[in-house]
């Protein structure tokens, strides 16, 4: 079971350094969502209260981890008609004390699912994007947290009162601090440079980052399933892949679950999956349990494969369809 929707990366902080020998060390984090570090224009007044730090006896079921020792909660952030503010917790998994940057910024979905910073694209591939990082404040916009510790992040939405109605979308990223003693200050550098060799040091800055939605207004959504075939993933392991479908004023965000009769448990299983707004269709694969019994996938076998809702009405099919296996 994976969750392919919540972005975490490793953005490198790079310092070139005098006088360092020996070739420098580059780390690197995967993730679907690339982080901004820039806040985006949002409304100054008055500041939110956020509650001090305090123990977080445990990480909350349902909380999405990233790389290094970040966790947040919920997944997902949805805010209506209902209620303006909503609440992001943040925790420390770690026992060392960690100091971490709270952003949001408008992101664009691409049709193979990665999340783009909107001002990193071209003004063609945002022009479907209803972003809502204009529309959001958020406080603390730093963060500190000692060992085992948790901070709640407060985000507001004040939407104008001429604003049409839809879905609007930001991304809420949380992204560690590298410690004092990672950087180098200029007269180090220039200290070194005697030794006659130039080095680079680059410290890797782990974050993750979830989606924040406003909702204006009544929204549509109809999904679809198209074009699903099983397909050989590097190392001999099998997956499914497929098109989901996305039409109407709000995104799609559910699990993928294919099953065969007969079988006790699904034979793949991919949750939290979204296609936003700004594209009718996302491109997927989904990998098979290793421990699937194999005569669920033998030649004539009947696979069935269901996108469910877990957004609107958790639970509700939101596309269906079976396949014969090959």
């Amino acid at each position: 079971m994976v969750n392919p929707d919540h972005g975490h990366s490793g953005v490198a902080v790079v310092r070139v350094v005098s006088g360092v020998r020996g070739g420098a060390r580059l780390l690197r984090a995967g993730g679907l969502a690339s982080l901004c570090l820039a806040g985006a224009a949002v409304a100054q007044d008055e500041p939110l209260q956020a509650p001090p730090p305090r123990a977080a006896a445990a990480v909350p079921e349902g909380a999405v981890g990233g790389m290094g020792d970040i966790n947040l909660y919920p997944k997902r952030v949805v805010i209506d008609e209902r209620t303006r503010i909503a609440s992001v917790g943040l925790y420390n998994r770690s026992i060392e004390r960690g100091e971490y940057d709270i952003a949001i910024a408008d992101k664009v979905m691409t049709a193979d699912g990665r999340l783009l910073d909107a001002e990193a694209v071209a003004p063609g591939e945002r022009a479907r994007l209803h972003g809502g990082a204009a529309m959001l404040r958020w406080s603390p916009r730093r963060v500190v947290l000692g060992g085992s510790e948790a901070q709640t992040i407060r985000i507001m939405a004040r939407v104008a009162p001429d604003t049409p109605p839809g879905e609007y979308r930001a991304h809420f990223s949380a992204v560690a601090v590298p410690p004092a003693d990672a950087s180098y200050s200029i007269e180090q550098a220039a200290g070194a440079a005697g030794q006659g060799s130039i080095g680079v040091r680059i410290v890797p800055r782990f974050g993750i980052s979830i989606p924040v939605i406003v909702r204006i207004g009544q929204t549509t959504l109809t999904a679809g399933i198209e074009s699903p075939r099983i397909v050989a993933l590097p190392g001999g392991r099998k997956a499914l892949q497929l098109t989901i479908t996305r039409a109407g004023t709000r995104s799609a965000f559910g699990d993928i679950a294919v099953t065969a009769p007969g079988a006790r448990a699904p034979l793949a299983l991919l949750k939290g999956l979204g296609v936003y707004t700004e594209i009718d269709a996302r491109q997927v694969t989904v990998p098979f349990d290793a421990g699937a019994d194999p005569r669920f996938l033998a030649s004539g076998a009947k696979l069935t494969v269901t996108y469910t809702d877990d957004d609107v009405e958790p639970g509700k099919v939101l596309a269906s369809r079976d396949l014969i296996v090959p």
